[in-house]
């Protein structure tokens, strides 16, 4: 119990990795064609028209991967006291985010952009309380 309370601010970031990219990735790999139709269309007038289809398929691969890290990051804290996973979650969910608002900003949308910054604020928050 003293290590669930002497680390609930690392677990409780990781608990919110967890859920929002597994969440993510996972809808993604569910329901690739809904995604995929809507993300085609978002990107219809960028340079990045051509590439939707990579582009949704790595994102969803780094989301479910942040999302698992999370988990175990949770897990290994609890078993071992190591934090160590729960910084690489933090690390791969900083970068995915910045993939994602890029895409957001080149396709000039700039209210969901806007919405990846409290989003990148606590992953971010997280690089920092674990390293």
């Amino acid at each position: 119990m003293d290590s669930i309370i002497e680390n609930s601010t690392p677990i409780l970031i990781l608990l919110f990795i967890a859920i929002v990219f597994l969440q993510s990735g996972l809808d993604k790999a569910i329901d690739w064609k809904g995604n995929l139709g809507w993300l085609t269309e978002h990107f219809s007038s960028t340079f990045l028209s051509g590439s939707v289809p990579l582009m949704v398929g790595v994102i969803m691969i780094l989301e479910i991967i942040s999302g698992i890290l999370a988990v175990a990051g949770i897990v290994w804290i609890l078993a071992f006291n190591q934090v160590d996973i729960g910084l690489y979650s933090c690390i791969l969910a900083s970068l995915t985010l910045l993939m994602l608002l890029f895409g957001q900003r080149i396709a000039k949308d700039y209210a969901g952009a806007f919405t990846l910054t409290g989003y990148f604020i606590v992953t971010v928050f997280g690089v920092f309380l674990l390293s």
